[in-house]
């Protein structure tokens, strides 16, 4: 006696893109129609057929969480290496910049700290270092030293906790423009925790227009410079940029064409 065959009658549609959008995929949902057409056209086999799903969606996963660190980075709009005058700065040590434009400090969890006056470059070169590691798949912070003391020293217990956790657990955080400005005792110890956090964790990247000498000026009455240092010099590269200033050159040199005309 021969037994019944089954058929498994086709799924309807609004069925299936629950069902691709519960298991969750992005992409082919919103694009079904046009991926199933292509696929009875091109005829491909349920492997081919698999296969073009999983690399639809991971290509696009990929473009959203690049969006996502680009986003939460706040790197924002700055000139490429290509632009940077290297001829400018009375002193660069060129191979020291280009070494950590390979992210190899990251690797290492050693720092990079960029030390000089106002003007030569030094937040338009940690942009680019923090682009790369983005685009490597880091995801990456970059805040000015300003900026971070003022999202921490208003928080209550909690609050600061679990906003020290986001900026210990990011794989590379850029504090821009640290020592511009004075501090207090307070905000000393605010920065001071925060890269005690990261201490031979993960990296940090710092820029200064200050002497390490100096600091006890910009934190007077502070009494945890000396250690916050000891952290974020004990591995790190320093290099130290050496000139006037690159945008005061550039503003000179506008005026100039201003008077020329007409």
């Amino acid at each position: 006696m021969s037994s019944p065959t089954s058929t498994m009658s086709p799924m309807p549609m609004n069925d299936l893109l629950a069902q691709l959008k519960h298991i969750g995929l992005k992409t082919i949902p919103a694009n079904l129609d046009d991926f199933l057409a292509r696929a009875t056209k091109a005829r491909w086999s349920p492997r081919m057929l698999l296969e073009q799903l999983a690399q639809e969606e991971t290509q696009e996963r990929s473009r959203r969480s690049l969006e996502r660190r680009l986003r939460l980075s706040a790197i924002k709009k700055f000139k490429p290496m290509a632009d940077f005058e290297w001829d400018w700065p009375t002193k660069v040590e060129r191979e020291v910049i280009e070494r950590a434009l390979t992210l190899d400090f990251i690797h290492e969890a050693r720092n990079f700290v960029l030390v000089g006056q106002n003007g030569l470059g030094k937040t338009m070169i940690v942009q680019n270092i923090c682009h790369l590691a983005v685009l490597a798949g880091c995801s990456v912070l970059f805040r000015t030293a300003a900026a971070i003391v003022e999202d921490l020293r208003h928080e209550m217990f909690e609050g600061r906790r679990r906003k020290l956790r986001g900026y210990s657990r990011a794989d590379l955080l850029c504090i821009d423009e640290l020592a511009y400005l004075s501090f207090d005792d307070k905000a000393a110890d605010i920065l001071y925790e925060v890269i005690n956090r990261r201490y031979e964790r993960r990296s940090v990247i710092v820029t200064t227009n200050r002497a390490f000498k100096e600091w006890n000026q910009v934190f007077p009455n502070a009494t945890c410079i000396a250690t916050l240092l000891d952290r974020l010099l004990h591995h790190a590269d320093v290099t130290r940029l050496e000139g006037d200033s690159y945008r005061i050159r550039e503003s000179q040199r506008e005026a100039a064409t201003r008077r020329k005309k007409p």
